[in-house]
């Protein structure tokens, strides 16, 4: 955590730490560097005004040697600053005031789309009668185009360039529309739903999109049982 205010550093660090989090605290550039060069951590939070070499110069220095996720913080909050922190590097943005626990939600959001798994290319997937084609944003079967939402085919392209992988709720709502939900958000489900009624020969007994319990959803481009 890079901030110059010590009193905001002391509260979000024992506020992460009570939670799971190890916390590395810098007040400017020069102290960020020596704790990077300690290790280089999960997550990176990044004021935008520090004394010296401001939150964006230190975003564009990470960035040019590492992809760790930044969430940048600024008390202006202005347009301006979140498309310039965003476009030199930062992975989200937070304007002050903040709470605590939006700070929480925002780097678990962040975290959970670092440790998903990578997508595989994706120029053409077939699976059972169907090809997925990402480029013309169609789904054919036997030839015939298969009639998708936006929302449904932007959730089949997720699970057909991770195959055979559990994909868990949250790590699908990341990668479709980043941290942004409602409390006990079921879109997910919903969304399942719908693709399977679309896709699945029985949508209730699913073979390409399985349902593994308490986990998640797993993709399955062989459309078997096993």
């Amino acid at each position: 955590m890079v901030d110059d205010d010590p009193e905001l550093r002391k509260l979000l660090s024992d506020y992460l730490t009570d939670v799971g989090f190890e916390v590395d605290l810098a007040g400017d550039g020069e102290q960020m560097r020596r704790a990077i060069a300690r290790g280089m951590p999960d997550v990176i939070v990044m004021d935008l005004m520090l004394p010296g070499t401001d939150g964006l110069a230190l975003t564009r220095e990470v960035r040019s040697t590492s992809t760790v996720p930044i969430l940048m913080l600024s008390a202006r909050g202005e347009e301006i600053d979140r498309v310039v922190g965003l476009e030199v590097g930062a992975d989200d943005y937070l304007a002050k005031p903040f709470s605590p626990r939006e700070l929480l939600a925002r780097l678990r959001a962040l975290l959970r789309r670092a440790q998903a798994p990578a997508a595989q290319p994706c120029e053409g997937i077939v699976f059972g009668p169907y090809r997925l084609d990402p480029t013309a944003r169609r789904l054919l079967k036997n030839g015939a185009e298969v009639d998708l939402s936006s929302a449904e085919f932007d959730l089949l392209k997720v699970f057909a360039e991770r195959p055979g992988r559990v994909l868990s709720r949250d790590v699908l709502l990341d990668l479709l529309r980043g941290y942004e939900r409602e409390p006990f958000d079921r879109t997910v489900d919903i969304r399942v739903g719908r693709l399977r009624r679309k896709i699945e020969p029985d949508h209730a007994n699913p073979v390409f999109i399985r349902t593994v319990r308490g986990e998640g959803y797993l993709f399955n481009p062989r459309g078997d049982q096993a």
